[in-house]
């Protein structure tokens, strides 16, 4: 679910950049094959099946974090599980949502 799904396009905007303005982390949660086509940029790529293996290098980040992937479905599951693990974490959707607030 994206976190259009949840709140208004205008509210998600306001949330995505609040959290820019907090220092996050923009992270991409797609294939090799989706980042190498197009990302954010200054972002972090860590594929969505490879996070909690690489959990405690995101906790290390020390900063808050916008998980982003296609469509927002993936990037809805690593803001659960990130969440689930103590690590402030919002769902910003399509990367390209977050892409246009950098």
């Amino acid at each position: 679910m994206s976190l259009y799904g949840t709140f208004s396009e205008k509210e998600a905007t306001l949330e995505i950049k609040d959290y820019l303005n907090k220092g996050a982390i923009i992270l991409d949660v797609r294939t090799q094959e989706e980042w190498d086509e197009g990302h954010v940029g200054g972002s972090k790529h860590i594929v969505l099946n490879t996070i909690p293996t690489e959990i405690e290098e995101i906790k290390s980040w020390g900063k808050p974090v916008i998980a982003v992937c296609r469509s927002g479905a993936r990037s809805g599951q690593a803001t659960n599980f990130l969440n689930q693990n103590g690590v402030d974490t919002i769902n910003g959707g399509p990367w390209q949502n977050v892409d246009q607030h950098v």
